[in-house]
């Protein structure tokens, strides 16, 4: 078969690779949200990061 994979050949994904694969829908959904939950996870952790005070000294 030019241009693609075997259609009949079943692939059998163990591990991590079972949920992040490239070769199956799923598997690219789960690439997807990890990426977008990545990227909010990091955004927050810098949105309600505490703000640094300046030292105040008392004369």
């Amino acid at each position: 078969i030019m241009g693609g994979h075997d259609a009949g050949t079943q692939q059998q994904f163990t591990g991590v690779a079972k949920y992040f694969n490239s070769f199956t829908i799923t598997g690219r959904r789960n690439c997807v949200l990890a990426t977008y939950a990545t990227i909010a996870t990091i955004f927050l952790f810098f949105k309600l990061k505490p703000k640094k005070q300046p030292a105040v000294t008392e004369k």
